[in-house]
């Protein structure tokens, strides 16, 4: 019974055994047969994705050669076009279709007209009218035409056909280098500086008698240069833009004075004494010098500007030495080089004193060569202890009552002086209206501690200003020795244009409705230009131009009734 039992067992683990190997064989068909179909699957892709690249890179074969085939034909279209591509500006001008030739012409006639176009600089009620040319503004209009020219011409068939369609479609617009005069730009700024009526006023000293007095400075606005110089240059450029009244509201910051730096006053007046003589072969003059230094210690200089005040007066220690310059007579100053001559009403009792005082000031200065002269240091301040009297002068746009009033025909009649005998001038600014007594551009205004006239003796000897106000006559001359060659100076001014005054009425409750009283009559302003002129032998050898100087108009003021 065990034996059947055991045998029976022997037969069941073989069917099982048997059974197992038929189901791994089984698995194994499937294994196999899922495996073929994918690799038949895998065939059948790559032959699908072989098709379609072929398609593809035939598609584009001959999408390329229809593109090359299109630029070659646009390429022969173009070929002969000698015009600026269509959609072609210039500054936001349209050039499109033009030759360079055509759109030079065109751009400098709009660029000429445009350039004429005020500017108003404004600081506060202050203002001053500019254009392109106070500044000599150019554009290079010559560049930006060969560029806009080689737009679609400067690279291969494919890169130029691409430029030509997309400046067609979508524009193109180029750009036009703006240069500036930049001395005149900066001279018009310090101009513009100093005839603030609430700028900064540094310090400033000078000699009178045995005194040397130092004005203390004032804190005020001072224009931020940088800025004002970036806004006209951005204004004159969109000029050509826009035909909107263009207006710059200049960029100020407050500032105070610099302190008085004593140390530094005293070594700029230091003199030792010195004799005046004559050399000869080669003829020399050498003035006197008059020793100069402080009579006071330096400690006690110091302590004396501690305080604050308006004015400080140090005592000075002057040595005459032994021969002075007058003491040379004609023999140093034998010739006349230039005079010149300006008429004042002489029944104008303070006007006439102002000018005889500052006339009496610089009569008998000597200029050497090399040295330069300063209205303002020789006059020194307008005050009443000074001697001098209220007067009128202009400020913030109206004649008003002003110490010292009628100075400017002096440093004028100077001015036009130093021009005809050929020195250089160093400083000098315009009167914001036109005088009655030089013509436009041959004025020159000062103002204490801030506007000056400053010339240089550019000659090869001294020169001695022999000045005289008397009977509504002021006359300035300058003496010395001729050069080898002396040159026939002219100045030459003229208007350029003129700039309309405008009228304000003022409401005045003190006169009947209706009735109007005219408190300022106005005139018009202009510019002007300065040249001089410089002739030999009767041929003309230089023309330079000495300034451009702009005017502004007089309000006209009208009191209107309103009682």
């Amino acid at each position: 019974m065990e034996e059947e039992n055991k045998k029976s067992e022997e037969l069941k683990e073989e069917d099982l055994t048997e059974k197992q190997e038929q189901e791994q064989k089984t698995n194994q068909n499937a294994k196999e047969k899922m495996e073929e179909e994918r690799k038949t699957v895998i065939v059948e892709e790559t032959k699908k994705k072989s098709k379609r690249t072929l398609i593809t890179i035939i598609i584009l074969t001959i999408f390329l050669l229809a593109i090359l085939l299109f630029s070659v034909i646009f390429a022969l279209l173009n070929i002969d076009n000698n015009q600026i591509l269509k959609g072609v500006s210039i500054m936001e001008i349209d050039v499109g279709g033009l030759t360079v030739e055509e759109a030079t012409q065109k751009l400098n006639e709009i660029v000429t007209e445009k350039l004429d176009d005020d500017i108003v600089l404004r600081h506060g009620d202050e203002e001053t009218l500019v254009d392109g040319n106070t500044f000599n503004a150019k554009f290079d209009i010559d560049t930006a035409v060969v560029e806009a020219y080689n737009l679609g011409r400067n690279g291969n068939i494919i890169t130029n056909n691409y430029e030509i369609l997309t400046t067609k479609l979508w524009k193109r617009n180029v750009d036009c280098t703006l240069y500036l005069d930049q001395d005149l730009l900066q001279s018009m700024i310090n101009d513009i500086s100093v005839k603030m009526s609430d700028a900064v006023i540094q310090s400033n000293y000078y000699i009178e008698d045995e005194k040397l007095i130092i004005s203390s400075g004032k804190p005020g606005y001072s224009i931020k240069q940088q800025e004002l110089k970036n806004h006209i240059y951005e204004t004159i450029q969109s000029v050509l833009k826009t035909n909107i009244y263009q207006e710059i509201e200049i960029p100020v910051e407050n500032k105070n004075p610099d302190p008085i730096d004593i140390e530094k006053i005293r070594n700029e007046i230091y003199k030792e004494p010195q004799d005046a003589y004559v050399e000869k072969d080669p003829i020399t003059v050498h003035p006197h010098v008059n020793g100069v230094d402080f009579a006071i210690s330096m400690e006690e200089a110091k302590e004396l500007i501690k305080e604050e005040k308006e004015e400080y007066t140090i005592p000075l220690k002057i040595t005459v030495p032994k021969k002075t310059i007058a003491d040379l007579g004609e023999e140093a100053f034998p010739e006349q080089l230039a005079t010149f001559s300006t008429r004042y009403d002489a029944s104008n009792r303070n006007r006439s004193n102002n000018i005889e005082l500052a006339t009496k000031k610089i009569n008998g200065t000597v200029i050497m060569p090399g040295e330069s002269f300063s209205f303002n240091t020789i006059v020194g301040r307008r005050t009443i202890e000074a001697g001098f009297k209220e007067g009128t002068a202009y400020i913030g746009g109206k004649v008003v009552p002003d110490v010292g009033g009628g100075v400017c025909q002096v440093s004028s009649t100077l001015y036009n002086v130093a021009l005809l005998a050929n020195l250089e001038i160093k400083e000098r600014s315009n009167h914001m209206f036109l005088t009655s007594y030089v013509k436009p551009g041959r004025d020159a205004t000062v103002y204490s501690g801030s506007i000056d006239l400053i010339f240089k003796n550019t000659r090869n000897y001294p020169i001695k200003i022999e000045a005289i106000s008397q009977n509504g006559v002021c006359k300035v001359s300058f003496n010395g020795i001729k050069e080898e060659t002396e040159y026939e100076v002219i100045i030459q001014s003229k208007i350029t244009s003129y700039i309309n005054y405008s009228t304000t009425y003022k409401e005045d409750n003190t006169l009947e409705k209706g009735k109007e009283v005219i408190e300022q009559y106005g005139s018009n302003g202009c510019r002007s230009e300065a040249y001089r002129i410089l002739k030999l032998n009767g041929k003309v050898v230089s023309q330079t131009l000495l300034s451009k100087d702009t005017y502004s108009p007089m309000q006209r003021i009208v009191r209107r009734g309103t009682k």
